[in-house]
């Protein structure tokens, strides 16, 4: 049976709580790297745009964005740099239970104002709930069960709605992947992880079956570039 039918239950290295910190950070590096270049970035700005009518955003108000599972922060400094230019008012919060990943976020926050929590995002409460929260490339993380839960838990937790960045389990994007990091990569967290996450992400029959045993409708998920889902789900107002 081939490896891209089902989706791999093998365990990221990233996942381990031994790996040293310098391994981490230079992880982090590479992922923000990858981001940047592969259009992860671009892709988390279009699930804010689905979700935030901008122009009810005026000086005066707050749009407050959380994260799970936020890692070295470069999404959430991608989005502050984006609110920035558009004269958006914004609270940014990361949650991630790795204290690693947060002690490295918080060196590098290009003074944008950033909570992070070091925390299981089951155990964080909001007295205000946020308008958005979203994950970027975290849910592949986890197994069929952890996400209906997530994705539940992201529902009641927000104003506006959520929405999820992740991957498609395709066999270019697995060998893409594992070529250009054994090539260019200098970190081997991300030599093994990158081709594993590919086998650990998404079916986009898989994805609609979690969010309807979850009891979440009216979403959109959109392929993008590259291979990449885009989930979305709005509140009804």
């Amino acid at each position: 049976m081939s490896k891209f039918s089902h989706r791999s239950n093998k365990k990221e290295l990233l996942d381990r709580d031994d790996i040293p910190f310098e391994d981490i950070k230079q992880n982090m590096k590479e992922l923000d790297f990858i981001n940047t270049w592969l259009g992860g970035h671009a892709i988390t700005i279009n699930g804010i745009e689905s979700l935030v009518k901008l122009s009810a955003f005026q000086l005066s108000d707050k749009l407050t964005i959380c994260e799970m599972g936020c890692g070295g922060g470069d999404n959430l400094r991608a989005i502050g740099k984006w609110c920035k230019e558009r004269d958006i008012s914004v609270i940014l919060i990361g949650i991630d239970m790795n204290p690693n990943c947060i002690a490295y976020a918080r060196s590098r926050t290009d003074n944008f104002d950033i909570d992070f929590i070091s925390d299981d995002y089951r155990n964080v409460h909001f007295e205000t709930k946020p308008d958005v929260i979203f994950s970027s490339l975290f849910c592949h993380h986890f197994t069929n069960e952890e996400l209906q839960q997530q994705f539940a838990w992201m529902k009641q937790n927000t104003k506006l709605g959520f929405f999820v960045n992740d991957l498609q389990r395709h066999p270019l994007a697995y060998y893409s992947i594992k070529w250009l990091t054994k090539l260019f990569s200098k970190s081997y967290l991300v030599k093994n992880d990158a081709p594993l996450s590919v086998l650990r992400g998404f079916h986009k029959n898989e994805l609609s079956q979690l969010l309807s045993q979850s009891s979440i409708i009216n979403y959109q998920l959109k392929w993008k570039w590259a291979f990449r889902w885009l989930l979305t789900y709005k509140h009804e107002q």
